[in-house]
């Protein structure tokens, strides 16, 4: 099985990119999953390999639509409060995102310094598959994306289930959390024992518009991640225009709480 992957896409290019790198790294669980899964499952949300040396476009205006504290994301460690909200301004309305830092302390940490400077804005929801996850966190802007390449956080136990309406990090295997998340769309408690640790739940009547993003491109015939992360958003917008869009993504908690050296971002070879 593929993991919530940083990908959902062609099952087959998760397998040869595992196996390329199992020949220069010691084989890991992902590995394993991905080779004896059982097809018909829906492929967990997995992130996508990151295309390592690929070409950057570069757009005049890129410099300046995003905040430019996010090229340097060592030094965003803050420790997210114990208790926080997220307010997410989509193309099919808003919804509240609550926060629990106790349930996965690295997670929330993580989302708190990416929601705090805004990386969410602008993203597409590249990967919705009815009745099992939405899917999003690969920025709108390839510098960015270049920028956060190789920031893996260690996993969280997993202490609550990812239930509907849950938030969760996807991976590409253990210890592999960086910026992609999906909410989930139904009660989906065999993501549990895989590892994937849910930090937030949205908000009552949230889901309504969480539901409604655009999930009629299927899972296999969607945006491809590697492109994605090279060209930015308006590879989406050419080739997938009917998905939708995270307008902008803010924190409703303004008090910043104090430095915290757990949540420094651990490297992991890719």
């Amino acid at each position: 099985m593929s993991s919530i992957c940083k990908t959902g896409k062609n099952v087959v290019a998760v397998l040869v990119t595992a196996l390329m790198a199992a020949v220069t790294t010691t084989p890991g669980p992902a590995l394993a999953q991905a080779s004896t899964a059982a097809p018909a499952q829906k492929a967990p949300p997995r992130s996508g390999a990151s295309a390592q040396g690929t070409a950057t476009k570069k757009t005049p205006s890129a410099a300046r639509a995003y905040d430019r504290a996010l090229l340097k994301p060592a030094l965003l460690k803050d420790k997210a409060p114990e208790q926080y909200k997220v307010k997410f301004v989509t193309t099919r309305g808003e919804f509240t995102l609550d926060v629990t830092r106790a349930w996965a302390p690295l997670g929330a940490d993580r989302f708190y310094n990416l929601v705090k400077h805004h990386f969410y804005d602008n993203a597409s929801v590249f990967r919705v598959v009815p009745n099992f996850v939405a899917q999003f966190g690969i920025s709108a802007y390839p510098p960015v994306t270049t920028a956060w390449r190789g920031t893996d956080i260690k996993d969280d136990p997993v202490t609550q289930s990812n239930k509907k309406g849950y938030i969760t990090f996807a991976t590409s295997g253990p210890n592999t959390r960086t910026t992609q998340v999906f909410i989930n769309l139904q009660d989906n408690a065999r993501l549990d024992k895989m590892g994937f640790a849910p930090f937030g739940v949205v908000e009552d009547g949230g889901m309504k518009v969480v539901q409604m993003f655009y999930d009629q491109y299927g899972d296999d015939a969607g945006p491809d991640q590697g492109k994605i992360e090279s060209q930015g958003k308006p590879y989406v917008d050419k080739g997938w225009p009917k998905l939708d869009t995270i307008k902008s993504a803010t924190l409703l908690t303004s008090a910043p709480a104090a430095a915290s050296k757990s949540a420094t971002p651990t490297k992991k070879p890719q």
